[in-house]
């Protein structure tokens, strides 16, 4: 295949960013998007231009730093998938395809298409651990009975891999999902219950100082979501919220 890619390019966050042309050929259909990235790259630096700077690291599907805006859809045209894991068989030969970090307050562009995510992080350790007796006098986790579905729901909500892209999906920019799957994850199980109320206090407000916008309920964020995060997340983080602070 023969594509033009137009790829946003970036000094640094305060620098300013503009769209570059680049003319591929010879792309085939099975390689995945970050290999024609690489075969790019390859060539620039061949030519003695400096390469287009992207996260990547497993290229799995797991770790959710391969964030990238494909014309204009988190990772791309695909569903339930990383950025890593698309294929140029969704291109046809000719397509014009634009490449952009993702856009939010929150994730501040470190250079080209890489974003600084470290809010994740932050509004994880505000809440997302547990308290667990470890000095042997342990019990062991089986021994707790434990609903299937809800432990069902548990490990959905544990599968999101923090890439962002409900975050790049939502008018407002909003973190309501990947924080309200922190809180979901240890709210549907018994060892979650004691920091609880904490818990999802200190994670929404350490959500709303790094600057994420409000939930817009327009189910975006789900629909461009890797993992298939539901948004009944959101309403039992809501829940949660609710009861801790009638409860503070």
């Amino acid at each position: 295949m023969k594509l033009t890619l137009k790829i946003w390019r970036q000094k640094d966050a305060k620098s300013r960013g503009e769209l570059v042309d680049y003319q591929m050929k010879g792309i085939e259909g099975d390689m995945s998007f970050l290999e024609m990235l690489d075969v790019l790259n390859e060539e620039l630096i061949n030519k003695g231009e400096e390469p287009v700077v992207f996260d990547h690291d497993c290229r799995e599907g797991i770790c959710g730093v391969c964030s990238l805006q494909i014309n204009g859809e988190p990772h791309g045209p695909d569903r339930l998938i990383t950025a890593c894991q698309l294929h140029m068989r969704k291109f046809k030969d000719g397509d014009t395809i634009f490449i952009e970090p993702f856009r939010a307050k929150a994730f501040p562009i470190i250079k080209d298409l890489m974003i600084d995510r470290s809010a994740f992080d932050r509004i994880q350790q505000a809440g997302g651990y547990i308290s667990v007796n470890t000095s042997g006098n342990t019990v062991d986790a089986n021994a707790i009975p434990i609903e299937k579905e809800k432990a069902d729901d548990a490990f959905a909500a544990a599968t999101c891999i923090g890439c962002g892209a409900c975050v790049a999906a939502c008018k407002n920019a909003s973190a309501m999902l990947f924080t309200s799957a922190k809180v979901s994850q240890y709210a549907l199980l018994p060892q979650g219950q004691v920091e609880a109320a904490d818990r999802v206090l200190a994670m929404v407000k350490q959500m709303d100082e790094e600057g994420f916008g409000n939930c817009t309920n327009t189910g975006a964020c789900e629909i461009e979501c890797p993992k298939g995060i539901s948004l009944e997340n959101i309403a039992r983080m809501n829940r949660e919220y609710l009861k801790a602070s009638l409860k503070g």
